[in-house]
């Protein structure tokens, strides 16, 4: 049986904790429909009105080269989709079931191993969304569940449905994810509510066969909780079960995430384009390149990660909003990726006109607003400073000597130029090296 070790999970967070930024795919029969993911319980549809949603399912234009192409090109290091959504519809070829790709009679694809192949090509890592809850399955709670579709009505009853049947079903297809499509990075697992957690999912013997099937593989904290709550290392006391990284939802927390002893904890702001995640047409309320950029940088600079969803469309193609948010994201990373890779907290106070990350002796000033006059960087004293370059292009930037900050000759403030507008309107990004004993 699994328990944690501190050392050997420093060693497999590490390539995590490197990557930074990733991309989450919602991918399944609710792209027809197209009003969210959720379309199934928010509207209370029986699963003869789901039906010709999986009869209809003929993702054509989806190209799993196409879309791993376009996240490398964005600068993302790792990518997850949704084998499995709480609707139970499958995006592999399981081998319990016939709701899932391979049988839909206008598909016969295995969308999990074209995923898988075509990410793992381009040198992306992979991880695989798989959610313990299924809306279709007989045996799963119906009349008076939290989300069930049919929570609300009598006849759906619960008699006769038997929980230790449902759950091991559930752990044979991890475990042919496991088993089947080769080496898995991560796991996502979705969700945790109300005496829906832990043991409930035999959450112990689960995340065991997990890293037994998949040793080195990361888990996320949601069979323990949802995006509310932190999880058991949190509490630095880890469960068998406990989430290796913690998952905030459309947010980020105000100062990162530390335990309750004070250390850092691993954690991922999982973020929309728009305001779902499965697609919906009509929402057209995207998140502009430079928000998200901004929110990436965020992250790294309160120590944690981002993954950003995109919700193809039911052909299989990302929405055209997506394609060019993940363009302005990849040429700005194209240039600035260093002062995120790898990168974290700097250890100093957030300044006016941006924010730091750091990586060792490397501190990046992400610049969002010019200074009138030179600029100045907190808590930089200017004999602490080896050089001085604009991360962009290696010029040099030189540390200003102007008469107009006499008054403070410990500060170090830089002379960016006589243009008010800085180079990169998004996020300009100077880069400081300090001396080793700075």
């Amino acid at each position: 049986m699994y328990r944690f070790d501190q050392r050997e999970y420093d060693r497999r967070m590490r390539w995590y904790r490197d990557a930074r930024f990733g991309l989450f795919f919602h991918f399944g029969l609710y792209s027809i429909p197209a009003r969210g993911e959720w379309v199934r319980s928010d509207e209370r549809l029986t699963a003869e009105d789901y039906q010709p949603f999986f009869d209809a399912f003929e993702p054509t234009r989806f190209d799993a080269r196409q879309w791993a192409r376009a996240a490398k090109n964005a600068g993302a290091r790792y990518a997850v989709l949704t084998a499995k959504h709480h609707d139970g519809f499958c995006l592999f070829d399981a081998d319990n079931t016939d709701y899932k790709s391979t049988k839909a009679p206008r598909c016969g694809r295995d969308i999990v191993r074209e995923f898988l192949d075509a990410f793992r090509a381009e040198g992306l890592r992979v991880g695989l969304y798989y959610s313990v809850i299924d809306w279709l399955h007989p045996d799963f709670p119906h009349y008076g569940d939290r989300y069930h579709p049919l929570r609300d009505d009598p006849a759906a009853g619960n008699e006769g449905r038997v929980w230790e049947r449902y759950v091991t079903y559930f752990h044979q297809q991890v475990r042919q994810l496991c088993t089947d499509y080769g080496k898995l990075d991560l796991m996502w697992f979705d969700f945790s509510y109300d005496d829906m957690r832990g043991e409930k999912w035999h959450a112990a013997q689960l995340a065991d066969m997990v890293r037994s099937l998949q040793p080195g593989i990361i888990l996320n904290n949601r069979l323990e909780v949802s995006g509310e709550g932190f999880g058991s290392l949190y509490e630095c006391a880890p469960t068998p079960w406990h989430g290796d990284f913690v998952t905030p939802e459309k947010m980020i927390p105000p100062d990162g995430l530390h335990d309750v002893r004070g250390g850092e904890l691993a954690w991922e702001s999982c973020v929309t384009m728009n305001n779902n995640w499965g697609y919906v047409r009509t929402d057209r309320h995207y998140k502009s390149a430079e928000l998200l950029i901004k929110k990436l940088v965020e992250c790294v600079s309160k120590g944690g990660n981002m993954i950003l969803n995109i919700g193809p469309t039911a052909a299989g193609e990302f929405p055209p909003e997506a394609d060019a948010i993940l363009a302005g994201i990849g040429r700005w990373m194209a240039k600035n990726g260093e002062s995120i890779y790898g990168c974290g907290r700097a250890g100093l106070e957030k300044p006016d006109w941006g924010r730091f990350t750091r990586s060792g002796n490397a501190l990046y000033l992400h610049i969002y607003e010019n200074a009138l006059g030179p600029l100045p960087v907190p808590q930089v004293k200017k004999d602490a400073v080896r050089s001085v370059t604009m991360l962009a292009d290696g010029s040099e930037v030189p540390i200003s000597t102007s008469w107009v900050h006499s008054d403070y000759p410990q500060v170090c403030f830089l002379d960016l130029g006589p243009d008010p507008a800085l180079p990169d309107e998004t996020d300009t990004v100077v880069k400081i090296v300090l001396k080793e004993d700075a």
